[in-house]
């Protein structure tokens, strides 16, 4: 059974760190109005690692600006200031605002409902007269007449630390600057933005580093360059992402497994259009709630057309072509379905953020009492799948019935039960995310941990009541009656890109001999053994292993130093005494030099590596 954690990644969820984060970025907004004070402030939250501030100021902030700050920043720590809350009357806070020349805090301040109350944090207290709970409410009073180092303000719903003191002075780092735009939109003002991460402890912060050098060296976007699996070709537009011979290798094996995978789970296997007439994504409600996230319409003849932005509608015409009678059921259909959405150009990030993308999409159609099984069904599937691709240690969230949604109670508490009993069956522990549910239904979510500890978001599981009946969906039940069946949409992988860049970062690129582009390369010590390796060649692939002879004419120790660079799991060096004892000399990445092996002794180690998974 799986390893499941009840508690989001410790220590970055518990509350105290983040409200130290949230502290220290204050503190350092603080500090860089301190040093740059005609610098206007922006938004500041926190981060899964740390927190960052978006600042507007002229000029760009140096390296040199970074190490100030984070001296500043430490003063303030010293200083042990107070951090004080403070309620405040709405027309008193725009007039502050104002007076200040804030022009973002006042646009903030604008969108904050009526009903909602007006609170601001200090750093330091502008009063010295007063002394009080940091949480207690300030009287209203004129931030202006103190100097600007001795208190600092900014409008905030919090919470904070109780001091500065609080931070550790050595468990805090500024990380970077980047370009962002107001609200995120390419529009709007230019801002820097800097980030930081801030620790409880120096220790905290020690493994953090170690975990982000370690990121770093297994950077999906690097290691696809490197190893020439993919490239994001901006003469296309961004965001596309254009396989390599050797990551098509990859990909085509991922299609292989799942596919099998899923025929023998008792699925079938659909293919369905790129893009369809607009009305069918207007019936299923896509483009009232997804229409931002949506290319635009093309028009063909009289009619607009839509690329497609989701598989779902697109079963359920399936579904459609006939009626269907309660005998059938489950339906179990499956598609690796390309699909495409527009994402803003400052969030795409390699493969892991993308404007195409192919869906491991499947929808099961089911009698309400058989909904438990199906779910139970698919986690069966969802454990067996990614253990094979390396991933055993989950997490999970059961997500509720959120305040706006569609369908009865009794379908609702249905569906979560249903949920909640196949992850009790399946033995799983899981958190309950209370009104996280999608509009249409309770769902499953599952996170997986790689081999550095990051979680990762892949697998989901969802009831849908609303496409049923947006599409007026039918079966014929026992009785004769026409009944709504139950649709729970489901994906693996969550898209093939994506999966394929947890997978890279998860192996750094070192990927276990039944993935692995290339399974064995032949390296020659010289032209005179080029026939016996192209011979050994042909009978490698004859045999299914994905092999290839190096042809570069380098010298054997530069191929041996490029083979081990593009991580190629077995290398086969053929000399002079190879060709005479009709053997190659084996060595490989797991176990270094295996001496010389016999093709059949080859095959049976090799095939022992692919059974298991394993690397070799």
């Amino acid at each position: 059974m799986s390893t499941v954690s009840r508690t989001l990644s410790a220590p970055n969820s518990t509350e105290q760190l983040q409200r130290l984060r949230h502290t220290c970025a204050h503190v350092m907004a603080m500090a860089v109005q301190h040093l740059f004070p005609e610098t206007k402030v922006t938004i500041g939250p926190t981060t899964e690692t740390g927190f960052y501030y978006d600042f507007d100021r002229a000029q760009a902030f140096t390296p040199e600006d970074l190490d100030a700050i984070a001296t500043q920043m430490r003063r303030i720590i010293k200083a042990n200031l107070p951090i004080i809350r403070e309620q405040v009357d709405r027309d008193q806070m725009t007039a502050e605002l104002e007076q200040l020349q804030e022009p973002y805090k006042l646009e903030i301040l604008a969108q904050i409902p009526a009903e909602e109350a007006i609170t601001r944090y200090f750093i330091g207290s502008p009063d010295t007269g007063r002394t009080q709970h940091p949480e207690a409410e300030a009287s209203l009073i004129a931030p202006l007449s103190v100097a600007p180092d001795e208190f600092w303000w900014d409008l905030c719903s919090g919470p904070h630390l109780n001091s500065t003191g609080e931070l550790h002075s050595k468990a805090f780092m500024l990380e970077s600057v980047a370009g962002a735009y107001w609200r995120g939109d390419e529009t709007q003002a230019q801002l820097q933005r800097i980030y930081g991460t801030a620790w409880e402890t120096p220790k905290q912060l020690k493994a953090y580093l170690h975990q982000k050098e370690e990121a770093q060296r297994r950077d999906h976007r690097l290691l696809g360059k490197t190893l020439k699996l993919f490239s994001i070709e901006e003469a296309a537009g961004g965001g596309l992402v254009f396989w390599h011979p050797r990551g098509a290798r990859i990909r085509h094996i991922i299609e292989d497994y799942w596919r099998q995978a899923h025929l023998a789970a008792g699925y079938e296997l659909l293919y369905t259009p790129h893009i369809a007439n607009l009305d069918l994504w207007k019936t299923s409600g896509h483009f009232e709630f997804y229409r931002d996230s949506m290319f635009d319409q093309m028009a063909v003849e009289t009619q607009d057309y839509q690329i497609k932005p989701m598989n779902c509608p697109f079963h359920v015409l399936t579904y459609q072509h006939e009626l269907h009678s309660y005998r059938e059921f489950p339906l179990r259909w499956a598609e690796l379905g390309t699909v495409y959405r527009y994402e803003r150009s400052g969030t795409l990030h390699g493969l892991m953020r993308v404007r195409g993308f192919t869906q491991d999409d499947a929808h099961v159609f089911c009698l309400p009492d058989q909904v438990a099984d199906e779910i139970l069904a698919v986690l069966n599937l969802t454990e067996k799948v990614l253990s094979d691709f390396g991933f055993s240690d989950y997490e999970i969230n059961l997500s509720t019935r959120p305040d706006k949604s569609v369908g009865s109670d009794d379908i609702w508490d249905l569906a979560t039960q249903a949920l909640s009993t196949a992850l009790e069956r399946k033995g799983w522990d899981y958190l309950t995310d209370e009104g996280g549910g999608a509009f249409y239904g309770p769902k499953i979510d599952l996170k997986i941990r790689d081999a550095i500890g990051r979680l990762w978001q892949c697998s989901t599981i969802q009831v849908d009541f609303n496409l049923p009946e947006r599409f007026e969906m039918e079966y014929v039940a026992a009785d004769g009656s026409r009944q709504r069946p139950i649709m729970i949409h489901r994906a693996i992988f969550g898209s093939l890109e994506r999966f394929f860049g947890i997978l890279i970062e998860n192996y750094a690129g070192d990927f276990p001999l039944w993935l692995a582009p290339t399974q064995i390369r032949l390296l020659t010590v010289s032209d005179a053994q080029q026939e016996y390796a192209f011979e050994v060649l042909n009978q490698l692939t004859q045999k299914g292993w994905r092999a290839e002879v190096d042809r570069s004419g380098e010298r054997l120790g530069k191929q041996i130093r490029l083979a081990a660079l593009e991580k190629i799991p077995v290398v086969a060096v053929v000399g002079k005494r190879e060709v005479e004892n009709q053997t190659l000399s084996i060595r490989t990445r797991q176990a270094g030099e295996q001496g010389p092996l016999t093709l059949c002794d080859l095959y049976e180690k090799m095939q022992s590596a692919i059974d298991a998974k394993q690397k070799i």
